[in-house]
């Protein structure tokens, strides 16, 4: 590799970062907050002032979620295996599916089993979100309606709509989520 092909790997990092946190609607704040990485570092690296490092790129995958080579621009591989490195919230297990954070994420996710009848809390946001049943059975609270689904059967819905999904019982659930952008940072990065 010349030290051309260097600089010019390097100077489209600035546009690959800024592209990550726009499609996942950040502001240069949330992004310092998840990485500790300054403001004002953020906003140089992105328009190309500052010369990317590996201390800074780093963090800036792992809250990404992409391999250091996306940011980087470097070649595929050839190998198309993902490497999922799940994570756990709100009593759920998800597991990425789709290494590519422009678009929609696939996710597996296992819900643990309810041994109560309370109401999930649910969650309204821009996007769409789509499940499929792997094992188990699963209640789908869409408003006011409550669907249960099991094993084999899928549901496609607008997550304006208020949302939740938990076990019907006393099993845990595994489905295939896909989730829109927006539904992606909802579910995996909010708190």
């Amino acid at each position: 590799m010349t030290d051309e092909d260097v600089d010019a790997a390097l100077a489209g990092v600035g546009p690959r970062l800024r592209h990550l946190r726009t499609r996942r609607r950040l502001t240069l704040t949330e992004v310092s907050e998840r990485t500790g990485i300054s403001v004002s570092t953020l906003s140089r690296l992105e328009s190309g002032v500052r010369r990317p490092s590996l201390d800074l790129l780093l963090p800036l995958a792992k809250a990404y979620r992409v391999p250091l080579d996306d940011l980087v621009g470097a070649p595929q591989s050839g190998d198309p295996r993902i490497h999922p490195k799940p994570v756990r919230r709100d009593g759920m297990i998800y597991i990425p599916l789709t290494r590519d954070a422009s678009g929609v994420q696939a996710f597996k996710l296992i819900l643990p089993p309810r041994q109560e009848e309370k109401r999930i809390g649910q969650r309204v946001h821009e996007g769409y979100e789509w499940i499929y049943v792997l094992s188990g059975t699963l209640h789908l609270a869409l408003g006011d309606s409550l669907t249960t689904l099991t094993a084999g059967e899928a549901a496609e819905f607008d997550t304006r709509t208020p949302h939740s999904i938990a076990s019907a019982g006393p099993q845990p659930v595994e489905i295939i989520a896909l989730f829109s952008p927006q539904g992606e940072r909802i579910h995996i990065r909010d708190s």
